[in-house]
């Protein structure tokens, strides 16, 4: 009797976090579906894993045409098997103030960071509902609950994919579907990104501490595959942007305005002409880590969402007998 087939579809597979968590699912024994625009960082990622002993299959296309997603899906299914985890990590963003950033732009960073997850979701559901089993994993970000200024494309598009999950992740449940979604919200990561996306600021961009090396971005997702929790947090900074923004949405709007500005930006000024992949592939960009190596932290706490409401209803109850017990005391 052979082992069951297991295949994993990444997207945004060529760099980053999302060539990190190919890694780890083909370690986990995971044939591994590989999409992303640039071929060249498909390429090298799919020799990466073939020398590892991990069948592979990459598919070189850009994830806000959804026919061509569709198609990509089926070839898959044909080639290396049932999809049993899908993983939406491709993104692009614009770095800028509003009123720098143009409409072409905005709709650009929504087609692929926005649209580019819908589109996935909607592939893999095709072929993990009538079997009624797969697990689905958006790749989600602290700035889909806490947005900051000069990057308002992305976090507008990260907000919409945590409505877009929310609001399925109700229907799946309606219907009583075992197609299990989560979303892991993730920190700051040294990826590529800084060196490549759209940059209207003074100076080159960074990521706001504290940095994470992609690798622990591989790891939290893999979990999630795994366990399948409503969210994932990851990250010290995460749990204080989600929750802060909870209780206290006003007073973190004044701390990123103060914080987050300078916070974004290096010493280093930008360089006039630097090409970006906002519409096309960068060549020679399409490495697993970015340049902020000496600064990037090799774990991160994560805790489920739900949690992280246990604790916090736990912590209310205490509170509210506590009051109760002095009150009595008092009395």
């Amino acid at each position: 009797m052979t082992d069951r087939v297991r295949v994993a579809v990444v997207c945004g597979a060529s760099a980053g976090v999302g060539r990190a968590t190919a890694h780890a699912l083909a370690r986990a024994g995971y044939r591994v579906a590989l999409i992303a625009r640039g071929a060249q960082g498909l390429d090298d990622t799919q020799a990466e894993l073939e020398s590892g002993g991990t069948r592979v299959l990459a598919i070189a296309l850009d994830v806000a045409d959804a026919e061509t997603m569709d198609r990509a899906a089926e070839r898959i299914e044909a080639e290396l098997g049932p999809i049993e985890i899908w993983v939406n990590s491709a993104m692009a963003t614009v770095f800028g103030p509003v009123q720098k950033t143009s409409a072409a732009e905005y709709k650009r960073v929504t087609e692929v960071t926005y649209l580019g997850v819908v589109h996935g979701t909607l592939a893999a559901l095709r072929h993990m509902q009538p079997r009624n089993r797969g697990t689905i994993v958006q790749v989600g970000s602290a700035l889909s609950y806490r947005a900051i200024p000069l990057q308002s494309a992305y976090c507008a598009a990260k907000f919409a994919i945590r409505g877009f999950t929310d609001s399925l992740r109700c229907e799946l449940i309606h219907d009583k579907s075992r197609v299990r979604l989560t979303m892991v919200q993730l920190p700051a990561h040294n990826t590529p990104q800084f060196d490549w996306s759209r940059n209207k600021m003074p100076r080159r961009p960074q990521p706001v501490p504290p940095i994470h090396t992609p690798a622990v971005a591989a790891q939290a997702i893999l979990r999630a595959a795994r366990e399948a929790p409503r969210e994932l947090w990851v990250g010290r900074a995460s749990f204080q942007a989600i929750i802060g923004t909870l209780l206290m949405p006003g007073l973190l709007d004044r701390m990123m305005a103060r914080q987050a500005w300078d916070g974004q930006m290096t010493e280093e000024p930008t360089h006039a002409g630097q090409p970006d992949n906002l519409f096309q592939p960068v060549a020679g960009l399409h490495r697993l880590e970015g340049r902020f190596g000496d600064q990037a932290l090799a774990k991160a706490p994560s805790l489920a969402s739900e949690t992280v409401g246990k604790l916090a209803l736990g912590l209310g109850l205490l509170g509210l007998i506590s009051v109760t017990a002095i009150a009595f005391s008092l009395g």
